[in-house]
């Protein structure tokens, strides 16, 4: 009997329907831990190969116990999008395809597809539109990216040339920072040779958001080459940084201001809701995520730049056997960190065709709003005490004011099963942390995990 190379895709294409279509009655937890899962599938290096249907099966059979149900619509641990159906189905065409989205030669389709959606992107953002932009995989590489723009610019006014030349004998960058910074920022730092400790702190205040006295004193002792870093969604809070006060204190200094806005920038996009990263404009530039508030799956940022000559001297790759560009197209592989990579681009395309600016800004506001209620809800629950109110899509709670009894709750919620909440620690103390950033997110999913998380804290207090 012949066997049909293709079926794989279709046992596959079922399983995933499968999956999805239970997801929002599915356990949110628990799952089996790491160690059930690697007993699962360790096993001796296979001598021969096997047939692609019954691989396909034994992969969902082992795989489905230990993955967790993060597109659910009671999702609330981290800032993750739902992975919309719709950039799902994309994502399996990009796979089928096979495309490596490494030129214009390679990959025409979706080279071209790529700049639509840089279009598309700086336009639902209100960014400027001159800008370029680079789709990378994450928000640490989007973050990456522009700050080896930043760096590469800033070295090249003092008349340096750091692409060409390196970073010895370079004159000195100072980099200033949030004092409530992502940890992931930090690593582009590293990675870049600026060093995470080398960083001078900017106060902030009592929910992360800089201070713009406190940097304006820090940029007037600065000499020399410097880049700030600010934020738009601080990860525990959600607020911003006061764009309107810092941007053009950077620009009087010379500074280049950068924004790690992974989720926050996304406000921009809401006319409900730009107000609270007003002035985010005036940046050079910025990294954020299409895997959170534009739904598409894992994975798929933007890094975004406003000097386009700056992220091109930066990221371009040049060797005689790739096809040189003129005439002004844009060659993908320009504007991110690899050669070699996947054609993200589709799905964001799709994502954005199936929701439209009004669909994205109805989503952001629609889970701003459900934040908000839960917030309030969870506070008026005898015996938890709200760290921070829900200014966008996140926001924290304590029970009992002791780490003890809050990170049993957490745990007692997650046994639970009926959503899942995560812990943090913020200012010393441990909190119940939510995020709310999925299109499948509805206000009856928001009362339940309120009921879910007052029955776990009444079971807590009941144990004493």
């Amino acid at each position: 009997m012949t066997i049909d190379p293709l079926t794989p895709l279709s046992v596959a294409a079922t399983a995933a329907e499968a999956y999805r279509r239970r997801i929002a009655d599915a356990e949110t937890t628990p799952v089996d831990d790491y160690a059930a899962c690697l007993a699962r599938f360790a096993e001796p290096l296979p001598e021969r190969g096997g047939e692609g249907e019954a691989i396909i099966r034994e992969l969902v059979a082992k795989a489905e116990g230990g993955i967790r149900a993060m597109t659910a619509p009671r999702f609330f641990g981290w800032v993750i999008g739902s992975s919309h159906p719709t950039g799902v189905a994309a994502d399996w065409l990009t796979s089928a395809w096979g495309q490596n989205c490494a030129n214009m030669k390679a990959a025409p389709a979706a080279s071209a597809v790529e700049a639509v959606v840089a279009e598309w992107i700086l336009e639902l953002l209100g960014l400027p539109c001159e800008s370029s932009v680079g789709i990378v995989s994450g928000a640490t590489v989007a973050n990456t990216v522009c700050l080896a723009s930043a760096r590469g610019e800033v070295l090249r006014r003092a008349g340096w040339d750091v692409e060409a030349d390196g970073l010895f004998g370079a004159p000195e960058i100072t980099v200033m920072i949030g004092a409530d910074a992502h940890a992931t920022v930090f690593s582009g730092l590293r990675y870049l040779g600026l060093g995470a400790k080398r960083v001078v702190t900017i106060a902030t205040d009592d929910l992360g958001r800089m201070l713009p006295n406190a940097l304006e004193a820090a940029l007037g002792k600065a000499h020399g080459p410097t880049i700030v870093i600010a934020q738009a969604g601080q990860i525990n809070t959600g607020v911003s940084d006061p764009f309107d006060a810092i941007a053009p204190l950077c620009r009087a200094a010379g500074a280049w201001l950068h924004v790690d806005g992974a989720f926050g920038l996304w406000a921009a996009a809401s006319p409900k809701l730009k107000h609270l990263v007003a002035g985010i404009e005036q940046a050079d530039s910025w990294g954020t995520d299409g895997h959170k508030w534009l739904q598409t799956p894992y994975d798929g940022s933007f890094a975004i730049v406003r000097d386009e000559a700056a992220h091109r001297r930066a990221m371009e790759i040049t060797a005689s056997y790739l096809p040189s560009v003129g005439g002004g197209e844009r060659d993908p592989s320009a504007y991110v960190m690899e050669l070699s990579r996947r054609a993200r681009g589709f799905a964001m395309w799709a994502m954005i065709k199936q929701l439209g600016r009004e669909g994205v800004a109805g989503m952001v506001e629609a889970d701003v709003e459900v934040a908000r209620e839960m917030a309030a809800e969870i506070a008026a629950i005898d015996g938890a005490t709200l760290v921070c109110p829900a200014e966008i899509n996140q926001f924290m709670v304590r029970f009992g004011d002791s780490d003890a009894l809050t990170l049993a709750t957490i745990e007692q919620v997650q046994r639970d099963a009926i959503a899942f909440v995560g812990p943090s620690e913020w200012r010393g103390q441990w909190v119940m942390r939510v995020s709310v950033c999925s299109i499948a997110t509805t206000p009856e999913d928001g009362r339940i995990t309120v009921d879910a998380v007052r029955a776990a804290w009444e079971k807590v207090r009941a144990r004493g």
